[in-house]
């Protein structure tokens, strides 16, 4: 992925999610509130982390493995352990999907970002992305903290408002960035 696109993504992701927030309908309240606990949520989210960490399994290579000789005993085991969440472990499964998605996503976007110490203005994309990880790591430990959030912010008109005049700024920020390089 190039330096360009790795900061342009990023980027458009936290102005459309700032313009959400900054837009306060109450359609968006709701639908943040319901999403820790959503089966159709958990099933996209957490679906969709476990097929792009299944697909980043398939091309480990053979000195990634220790144990095994390929990679499909090791892909089994991850895909019966999915299921097992699914049927075991249903609560705040989307929590988890997203924070998963971050994990995985992280990767590309700060490898864009190595050693590209010409552009100092990658940092606006790279402290966004630390960000993500630092909240996915929390929330897949207690992803239940993502309600309680929710439930804060949406309490009063003003604070999704705020939050999102500030995730669409440095959102804008970010994608104007991303035409520099």
């Amino acid at each position: 992925m190039s330096l360009f696109l790795a900061t342009l993504l990023p980027g458009l992701f936290l102005a459309l999610s700032g313009a959400l927030l900054v837009w306060n309908d109450p359609r968006v309240g709701s639908l943040a509130r319901a999403l820790p606990r959503s089966n159709r949520s958990a099933w996209l989210f957490f679906g969709t982390g476990v097929l792009w960490f299944l697909w980043r399994l398939s091309h480990l290579g053979e000195s990634d493995l220790i144990f095994f000789k390929t990679p499909q005993p090791v892909m089994l085991g991850f895909a019966v352990l999915a299921v097992l969440a699914f049927v075991y472990a249903p609560d705040f499964l989307a929590v988890r999907g997203l924070c998963v998605l971050m994990l995985l996503a992280a990767e590309p976007l700060l490898y864009a970002a190595y050693m590209e110490y010409h552009h100092p203005q990658r940092l606006l994309m790279v402290v966004a992305v630390y960000t993500g990880l630092a909240a996915a790591i929390y929330l897949a430990a207690a992803p239940y903290r993502l309600r309680d959030v929710f439930d804060w912010l949406f309490r009063t008109p003003g604070r999704p408002r705020l939050a999102g005049a500030f995730l669409l700024f440095y959102g804008l920020a970010t994608s104007a960035v991303a035409f520099t390089y």
